[in-house]
């Protein structure tokens, strides 16, 4: 026996289908801006790879005040008396070193020492935390939770969030009437009035450059967004995609999960996860504090020699970014794969993120080289280019840590 639906219902329905993706709270601006149509999928949601031209965003995150829609990004709220014990068992890092109204970069594994995803995890008060990330690991928190004085939620849907990232990112926020970001230190938090509620600002951002990330419950998003981009007439604000994202990322050294690496839930070949040694998350590891997950694997993987994999910095002969390149050793014997690659028009460098074999990656390797195809007149050209091990941030920006921020 079928059932019919109601003329509304169907009609519910076939809208689901015509729109598959989730706006963002500031959808209604991002598509008043986008003159090129180019989205793509974050986490479900409709997100600019690029709004007017690539190369120009770029620029913008390095010459003036760049914004970049974080809504996308997964967020859970971590609140009760057991929080801190909970994430400090489940968390790379040390979670009691973390005072409020700080945040630190930090990453998760399952017990055999892969890495689940890596993240920011902000102390907003000492019982409740915000954890973003990449990935979705909600019935794994909650899984992990159990024991704990804790409640875990998702709260992606109901949290705007803007990066604003650049050298006038700073300027923006005092004339919109920011009164104290000056005193942010890097990875501090403070709280503001807008809108009769508040806007969680953090010194925090995925550039390498001065910046800082907005977060306002989702009925306040496109008011926040007005009262930035008014105040940032003056100091050249533009909204960005992705792609000019990516490229200061990269220059900045800093990975991607599922891009520069494959999280512990999406491998498919055994060989293909990566312990935290592996992929420069080794800082992280905090061995003085108490069990926390994969802290046995990682213990022993250690003694046995440690990580078979190294990621690294590249620097690369020419200017033909070298995206997805294997990577040879005199030519013939394959030691790795580029994950991320661009000219860097800051450093003015080919540079390279990418993951060998751990006895092909010391700093300073030079032997190294990567199999490039560039299209050439409608054909693609296979180059050979050098390659050397380089340390990694690419570029290094005093503005980024300078507390007061300097005008620009």
């Amino acid at each position: 026996m079928s059932t019919l639906l109601d003329p509304a219902a169907r009609l519910a329905l076939q809208q689901h289908f015509r729109k598959p993706k989730l706006d963002s709270p500031f959808q209604p601006r991002l598509e008043e801006l986008s003159l090129l149509q180019d989205w793509y999928d974050w986490a479900g949601y409709k997100a600019p790879m690029s709004l007017w031209d690539e190369e120009l965003e770029y620029f913008a995150i390095r010459s003036q005040a760049a914004v970049f829609d974080i809504s996308p990004m997964v967020k859970y709220r971590i609140e009760g008396s057991g929080a801190e014990a909970f994430l400090d068992r489940v968390m790379l890092r040390d979670v009691a070193k973390l005072r409020p109204g700080r945040v630190h970069y930090t990453a998760w594994c399952d017990d055999d020492g892969h890495v689940l995803d890596d993240g920011t995890l902000f102390r907003l008060s000492p019982t409740r935390f915000r954890l973003c990330c990449q990935e979705r690991h909600l019935p794994w928190l909650l899984d992990s939770a159990l024991g704990f004085d804790v409640t875990v939620e998702e709260e992606t849907e109901a949290v705007a969030g803007l990066a604003l990232q650049g050298p006038t990112s700073w300027s923006v926020l005092d004339a919109a009437g920011f009164d104290g970001a000056e005193a942010l230190k890097p990875f501090d938090i403070a709280t503001f009035p807008h809108e009769g509620g508040e806007v969680t600002v953090s010194r925090t951002g995925f550039t390498g450059d001065l910046g800082y990330e907005l977060f306002v419950p989702v009925e306040q998003a496109l008011s926040l967004w007005d009262r930035l981009f008014a105040a940032g007439a003056l100091f050249g604000i533009r909204a960005i995609g992705y792609a000019a994202l990516n490229r200061a990322r990269i220059e900045a050294g800093l990975i991607v999960a599922n891009a520069d690496f494959v999280t512990a839930e999406h491998a498919i070949r055994a060989d293909r996860v990566r312990m935290p040694d592996e992929i420069g998350l080794s800082f992280m590891v905090d061995m003085k504090k108490g069990h926390f997950n994969g802290r046995n694997a990682i213990v022993k993987a250690r003694v046995a020699g440690g990580a078979p994999q190294v990621l690294v910095g590249l620097e690369i002969e020419g200017n033909v970014p070298a995206e997805h390149a294997l990577v040879y050793h005199g030519k013939n014997r394959e030691v790795g794969l580029v994950s991320g690659a661009i000219w860097s028009p800051l450093a003015k460098r080919n540079i390279a993120i990418a993951s060998l074999r751990r006895a092909y990656g010391e700093l300073g390797r030079d032997d190294l080289w990567v199999e490039i195809y560039a299209m050439r007149e409608l054909q693609y050209q296979k180059m050979m280019k050098r390659a050397k091990v380089v340390a990694r941030p690419f570029i290094k920006l005093e503005r980024r840590m300078a507390t007061p921020p300097g005008r620009f």
